[in-house]
């Protein structure tokens, strides 16, 4: 038996800032963009490299979706962003603009640092120790 999470749903407020913010500013791949109705697209993106989940940009349709914009998790850590050269992507965090709500440090586990997407919702960025 072989199971994986494929996809998660991250409620944003407008599809082309997030698909933007994903692919200009992190470098995630853009998957799918498919127009459903004059309302709603089937936008996907996922990290660089294989066997990443993927995220379904999902614009937010009503006042309780808007409501959790930026704040899915209740402000802890949403999502978790492994890479093999933590400097190299920590760079591009900073050099890109993007908020860091963590420093970068060194834990037993490897390096980790906190930053927020264009949203607010809060992302680890981790290198595991080999």
């Amino acid at each position: 038996m072989n199971q994986r999470i494929a996809q998660i749903s991250l409620v944003v407020d407008d599809y082309d800032e997030a698909i933007a913010f994903y692919t200009q500013k992190l470098g995630f791949d853009l998957v799918e963009d498919t127009v459903m109705s004059p309302t709603k697209r089937w936008v996907i993106v996922k990290p660089v490299g294989e066997g990443s989940c993927q995220l379904l940009l999902a614009k937010a349709a009503n006042d309780e979706q808007k409501s959790r914009v930026g704040n899915q998790t209740g402000g802890r850590v949403f999502m978790f962003l492994h890479t093999e050269d933590f400097d190299r992507d920590y760079q591009n965090l900073l050099q890109n603009g993007i908020e860091i709500i963590r420093e970068a440090s060194v834990e037993e586990y490897g390096k980790v640092a906190v930053f927020a997407d264009l949203y607010g919702n809060l992302w680890d960025l981790v290198e595991k120790k080999a």
